[in-house]
């Protein structure tokens, strides 16, 4: 975890000295980077690390699919201009359930035996909705999402860092493709992603960006069919319909009033 954000943050400090975007300097920025870095990195990442050492990645996902559940909730309480609607609670629902039929059955096996590391994923859930929501402030302080992101992966560096140290050493290294895999998700799904992220979370708020994580198991299967030649099953395209079912539902196409 330590690489990864060490890494996609060089990354994105590269891309915010070549753009030459404007850093801050305000120490209320740079905590507010920490405790983006600490809510929506360090504590879902290593509840996540620790709760699959007991739970397949099933259930992991199904849990993980509570980010929307957890960020609706907190935006209802905390930001005035996404308040909690009938429409968005129907919508989850429908994509949660989604989500649950895609993976099936036997994924929620478990369960009740490791309740605690169950307990772990819902709890990363939760962190990840109360970054979505402390994210808007950013928009306020007129930060650039570029300029977010790099403090925010740099912020979990430095808390991440001297654990990594402490607990392993920098004498244990990992090798060959597992380094090709940590330069991956440093890159693409670290520094890239949350250049997206808070692009979007900017535009369109806490709760739309949560949705992402309904769309997850979709891709994974869509890939594992196309990459890996993987049989895709009737009950998988019907959890995809339902999770679009749900999408629609939360700005109000499958009712016929969207949004404004």
């Amino acid at each position: 975890m330590a690489l990864r954000v060490g890494i996609a943050a060089a990354v994105l400090w590269a891309i915010v000295v070549a753009l030459k975007r404007p850093f801050p300097k305000q120490p209320q920025i740079w905590l507010a980077f920490l405790g983006m870095g600490l809510l929506n990195n360090v504590i879902p990442f290593c509840l996540i690390v620790w709760g699959q050492h007991a739970i397949t990645s099933g259930l992991a996902s199904i849990l993980n699919a509570t980010t929307p559940l957890c960020t609706v909730a907190v935006a209802g309480i905390f930001l005035r201009d996404e308040p909690l609607t009938k429409g968005k609670l129907i919508g989850i629902a429908i994509g949660f359930a989604g989500v649950v039929v895609m993976m099936g059955p036997t994924a929620v096996a478990g369960v009740a035996r490791d309740a605690w590391a169950a307990l772990a994923c819902l709890g990363a859930a939760l962190s990840y909705g109360c970054a979505s929501v402390f994210g808007r402030r950013f928009r306020r302080f007129g930060v650039d999402p570029i300029v977010v992101a790099t403090g925010q992966v740099t912020g979990s560096f430095f808390i991440l860092a001297p654990f990594a140290l402490i607990f392993h050493g920098p004498w244990v290294m990992p090798h060959g493709t597992t380094i090709a895999a940590i330069l991956c998700l440093a890159v693409f799904s670290t520094a890239l992603a949350y250049m997206l992220f808070f692009n979007i979370l900017a535009r369109a708020g806490a709760t739309n960006i949560s949705l992402v994580t309904f769309l997850v198991p979709v891709f994974a299967i869509t890939l594992g069919a196309i990459v890996l030649n993987e049989t895709v099953q009737a009950v998988q395209i019907l959890g995809m319909m339902m999770i679009g079912m749900g999408l629609a539902a939360m700005d109000g196409r499958l009712f016929g009033r969207k949004k404004s």
